[in-house]
C-alpha cells in the first residue's frame, strides 16, 4: 500500500478487534519490560548496576517476536510458563553477581560472590528476550493485518498506556504482586480460549510468589528499589538500630545521632571539626536518607536544615521510625528531589552543604553508566555548591569510597571547583571526608591529613559524569558481555529471519533503529542533568519520546511531507543545533525557558528522524520484517551507548549523525512492492 493510499484511508476501515488486540499487546510489552527491569534488579543482587542489559534483552525479544509473527507457529502460549519459571527460579535460587575486576566501582558491602557478570548478564538477556517475544509476536501479527502507519500509530498508543500505567504504579509505590496481576490478566486476555487455562495456572503461581514477597514484614517498594528493613540490636540507651537494605544490599543504618558520633565512625563528626567558625544557621544535607545525618546536624546546633533525598520511601521510614525523630523537628524541611536539581533550583545560601553518603545502587534507565547521583559529583556540580555557600560557608562530603583513586579524584575536583586545596581525612577501608571552605581561612586541616596524588584521575564533568570509572578504555566486563549479546542477537536473527541477505532491503531501517536508541540515550542524559535523575523525569522523557514519535506518525499520515532527502537534511541541521548548544548552558535559565529549550533541542531531531522513518516504513513491502529489523538495530545502538565512557555524551551526537547518514545512503532507490 502506498503512503498516499494510507493517508486517505478512513480509520473505520481498520479492524477494530485487531486494533484492540494490538493496543493491549503493545501496552503489555512496555509494562512487562519495565516490570522486569525493576523486579530482576531487586532480586539478582548487583543486577541493578546493569539494568540496561535487561533493556537490550527486551529489544531482542521484541524484534524476534516480529520475525516469529511471519511463521505458522507461535511462542505466545509459552510466555506465561516462561515467566513462571523465571519468577520461581529467581526467587528460589537467589544469585549475587560478582562485579569485581571491571574498572568501575560498585557500592556494596557484600563480598564478591556468585557467577561473573559476563556469564549472568547474557543469560538474563536471553531469558528476558524469550519472555518478551510472545507479546511482541501478537503485535507483529496485528501489523500484518493493518496498514503500516495505522499499525505503528496504535502500537505507540499502546506503548504510552504501558508506560503511564507503570509510572502511576510507581507513584503509589505498588508492590510487585500488583505488577504480576496486571501482566497475568493481559496474557490470559491475549491467548485464545483453549490455551487460557494453562496461562491462568502459570500466572497464578507467579502472583502467589510475588504476593509472598510483597507481604514479608519490613518489605516495601520505592520508585527505585525493593526496600527491606530489619532491626539489628540496640544502642546503649536501648534505642533500636535499623538496617535498611535496597535490592538485597545493605544501604543504611538508621541510628541516633549519639550512636553515630560515638561508635568510631569518625566521618560523621569530621566536617564539623574542620571549620574555624560556622554558625550552622542554614544547612543543606544531600542524601539525607532516613535522617541520621540530619539528627547529627541538629545535635551540632543547626538552625535550619534542608534535607534532600531522591527516595521518598526511605524518607518515610525515617519519619516513622528514626529514634531521634529529626524529620519531626520544626527546624527541618524535607525535599524529595535529585540533589543537583535542588541545588540548581534554589536561590538559598548555606553555612554548610553536606553530601552525606549519596551513593546509589541503580542506574538511570536507558542511560549507560549514569547512576542516580552521577551529576552530583561533577566539577560543575561542586562549582554550583560553592555558589550556594555564604561567604564563611563550608562544603563537605564523605563516604566509604572503596578505592584510593576515587578519594584523589574527589579531592582534586573540590580543589578545582573552590580554587584551593581541601582538607581530606582518610580512615580505615578507604573511608574519607573531603571538607573545603569558600574562604580558605575558614578551614582548619589536620596536620596529618590525606594528600591528593599528583597523577590523580581528572574530575568527572557534566558531559562525562562517570565518577566511578577510572578510565583506560571500555572495561573488559562490558566488552565481553556486549560481544556475547551481539553474537546471541545475530544467531537469533539468522535462525528466525533466514539468510541475512533477505533483510538487505531494510538495512536503512536497521541504522535508523540504532541511531534512534543512541539519540534517546543522549536525551535521557541531558534531561537528567537539567531536571534531575528522578524516576519521574526519566518516565516523562520516555513518554515524551513516544508522544513525539506518535506526532511524527500522525503528521506523515495526514499531511504531505517533504521528500526524504529534505527530511534527512533537516535531521542533520537539528543534530548540529543540539551539538552546538550544550545542555549545561541551559542550567542558569528559569524552569520554563529551560524546559522549552530542552524540549526543542532534544525532541526536534527525534520528530524529524521519525518523519523519515514513517515515510520509509509506510512503503515497506513487509511491515513485520521492517519493524523487526529496526528494533534489532536498536540493540546495536544500545551497545554503542557504552562508547559515551570514552567520548562523552555530546560526541554521541556525532555517532548518531553517522548512523543517520548510513540510513540515508542505504535507503532503497525505489519503494518496496506493497
Amino acid at each position: 500500500m502506498t503512503l498516499e493510499a494510507e493517508r486517505v484511508q478512513p480509520e473505520r476501515d481498520a479492524d477494530r478487534g485487531v486494533v484492540r488486540r494490538l493496543v493491549l499487546a503493545s501496552a503489555l510489552m512496555l509494562f512487562l519490560e519495565l516490570a522486569l527491569i525493576r523486579w530482576l534488579g531487586s532480586e539478582i543482587v548487583h543486577l541493578s548496576y546493569f539494568t540496561n542489559f535487561v533493556l537490550l534483552g527486551s529489544f531482542l525479544g521484541i524484534g524476534a517476536g516480529f520475525l516469529i509473527a511471519r511463521k505458522p507457529w507461535s511462542v505466545l502460549p509459552a510466555t506465561p510458563v516462561l515467566l513462571m519459571l523465571l519468577v520461581v527460579g529467581v526467587s528460589t535460587f537467589p544469585v549475587s553477581i560478582d562485579r569485581t575486576g571491571s574498572g568501575v566501582i560498585y557500592f556494596t558491602s557484600l563480598s564478591a560472590s556468585g557467577p561473573p557478570a559476563f556469564v549472568v548478564l547474557p543469560l538474563v538477556f536471553v531469558v528476558v528476550a524469550a519472555v518478551l517475544a510472545g507479546p511482541a509476536e501478537v503485535v507483529g501479527r496485528c501489523f500484518a493485518e493493518l496498514p503500516p502507519l495505522t499499525a505503528y500509530r496504535w502500537d505507540l498508543i499502546g506503548s504510552l498506556l504501558g508506560i503511564v500505567s507503570f509510572t502511576l504504579l510507581s507513584f503509589v509505590r505498588a508492590p510487585s504482586v500488583v505488577w504480576g496481576v496486571l501482566v497475568g490478566a493481559a496474557l490470559v486476555a491475549l491467548l485464545f480460549h483453549g490455551l487460557r487455562d494453562v496461562a491462568a495456572a502459570s500466572m497464578a503461581v507467579v502472583v502467589v510468589v510475588l504476593f509472598i514477597e510483597s507481604t514479608v514484614p519490613g518489605v516495601s517498594w520505592s520508585p527505585y528499589y525493593k526496600i527491606t528493613t530489619q532491626t539489628e540490636g540496640a544502642d546503649s540507651m536501648g534505642r533500636p538500630l535499623v538496617r535498611i537494605d535496597v535490592n538485597g544490599v545493605p544501604h543504611q543504618l538508621m541510628a541516633s545521632a549519639e550512636f553515630k558520633l560515638t561508635t568510631g565512625e569518625e566521618q560523621y563528626r569530621t566536617p564539623y571539626e574542620r571549620t574555624v567558625e560556622n554558625s550552622l544557621d542554614d544547612v543543606l544535607i544531600v542524601g539525607a536518607g532516613s535522617g541520621s545525618d540530619v539528627a547529627i546536624a541538629l545535635s551540632k546546633g543547626a538552625g535550619h536544615v534542608d534535607a534532600v533525598d531522591i527516595d521518598p520511601r526511605i524518607i518515610e521510614i525515617g519519619e516513622e521510625s528514626h529514634p531521634d525523630q529529626p524529620y519531626a523537628d520544626p527546624r527541618v524541611t524535607t525535599h524529595v528531589n535529585d540533589g543537583r536539581a535542588f541545588l540548581e533550583g534554589t536561590d538559598r545560601t548555606y553555612d554548610l552543604i553536606l553530601f552525606a553518603l549519596p551513593d546509589s545502587l541503580a542506574l538511570v534507565n536507558g542511560a549507560s553508566q549514569i547512576r542516580l547521583e552521577s551529576f552530583l559529583f561533577t566539577r560543575e556540580a561542586l562549582t554550583s555548591a560553592r555558589a550556594h555557600l555564604k561567604d564563611d560557608g563550608v562544603f563537605a562530603m564523605y563516604n566509604y569510597y572503596r578505592e584510593p583513586w576515587l578519594i584523589d579524584r574527589l579531592g582534586g575536583t573540590a580543589q578545582e571547583a573552590f580554587g584551593h586545596a581541601p582538607c581530606i581525612d582518610a580512615f580505615a577501608a578507604n573511608q574519607a571526608v573531603v571538607t573545603v571552605a569558600k574562604d580558605p581561612e575558614n578551614q582548619q586541616c589536620a596536620e596529618d591529613g590525606y594528600t591528593v596524588a599528583a597523577d590523580r584521575v581528572a574530575p568527572s564533568t557534566d558531559d562525562r559524569p562517570f565518577l566511578y570509572y577510572q578510565g583506560g578504555g571500555v572495561p573488559r566486563l562490558y566488552v565481553l558481555t556486549l560481544l556475547g549479546i551481539l553474537a546471541i542477537s545475530l544467531v537469533t536473527v539468522r535462525a528466525l529471519g533466514g539468510p541475512l541477505g533477505r533483510m538487505r532491503p531494510y538495512a536503512d531501517l536497521f541504522f535508523l533503529g540504532a541511531a534512534f536508541l543512541l539519540l534517546e540515550t543522549k536525551n535521557v542524559a541531558s534531561f537528567a542533568l537539567l531536571f534531575g535523575t528522578t524516576w519521574l523525569v526519566n518516565a516523562l522523557v520516555f513518554g515524551g519520546v513516544l508522544v513525539v514519535v506518535l506526532a511524527a506518525v500522525e503528521t506523515t499520515r495526514r499531511f504531505r511531507t517533504p521528500p526524504l532527502p529534505v527530511v534527512y537534511a533537516a535531521v542533520a541541521a537539528s543534530l548540529a543545533l543540539a551539538y552546538v548548544v550544550r545542555p549545561e548552558w541551559l542550567l542558569p535559565l528559569p524552569f520554563g525557558p529551560r524546559l522549552l529549550a530542552a524540549v526543542v533541542l532534544a525532541f526536534l531531531p527525534v520528530f524529524l528522524a521519525n518523519i523519515a522513518f514513517s515515510k520509509r516504513f509506510a512503503v515497506s513491502g513487509d511491515s513485520q520484517a521492517a519493524f523487526g529489523v529496526n528494533l534489532l538495530g536498536a540493540i546495536v545502538g544500545g551497545c554503542l551507548e557504552y562508547g559515551a565512557l570514552l567520548t562523552g555524551y555530546r560526541n554521541l551526537l556525532l555517532v548518531v549523525a553517522v548512523l543517520y547518514l548510513l540510513a540515508f545512503v542505504l535507503k532503497p532507490r525505489t519503494s518496496a512492492p506493497a
